[in-house]
Order: C-alpha cells, then structure tokens, then sequence
C-alpha cells in the first residue's frame, strides 16, 4: 500500500481541525498558543505535500516561511504567557480580557 497524497491532506486536515477545537473549545492561552501551532504545521504539511506532488520547489518555500514566522512567534507568544503566569495564578484568556487599559 502506498501512501499517496490524499493521505497526507487528510492527516493535515485532521491536525487542522483539532486544533481550531483547540483553540475554540480552550481558554487557556498556552493550549491556545500550542493549538495555534498545531494549525501552522498542518499548513506546512499541506504545502510540502502538494509541493512534491506538482513538482514545484514554492510550497517547500512557503513552508520555511511560514516555519521562521512561527518560530519568531514561538520566541514572543512564550515570552508574554510566561510574564503572563508568573503575575496571576492562571491564564485563561476570559480574566485577560479584563486587564486592559
């Protein structure tokens, strides 16, 4: 049996799914932030599965864009959650809303 590419779309579309649950259904905002780059990778695996299934050396480009954004993301996002848990007891984004101002 050979995996073809409507396996690897549909594993991504899989990953995809779970994590917009993530992001939908949690309030935490590190499982946000995790769902968020499950997301991510989900769209990079679409983009090197239909990159190598065309022949074309974009998606594989596209993918490490969107790898160094994440990564940069990574390096920011973690940075603010951990400020954020270090000051409050939880980080449910419903009591961050209130912090404004």
């Amino acid at each position: 049996m050979t995996v073809t590419i409507t396996w690897y779309l549909l594993l991504a579309a899989a990953l995809f799914s779970i994590g917009v649950g993530g992001v939908l259904i949690r309030r935490n905002a590190l499982v946000m932030f995790m769902s968020i780059e499950l997301m991510l990778n989900s769209v990079n695996l679409t983009f090197v599965a239909l990159s190598k299934e065309l022949g074309l050396i974009e998606g594989q480009v596209a993918a490490l864009f969107v790898m160094v954004v994440a990564a940069a993301e990574v390096t920011v996002g973690l940075a603010i959650i951990i400020a954020i848990f270090r000051r409050r007891v939880s980080a449910n984004v419903d009591e961050l809303a209130e912090m404004k101002g």
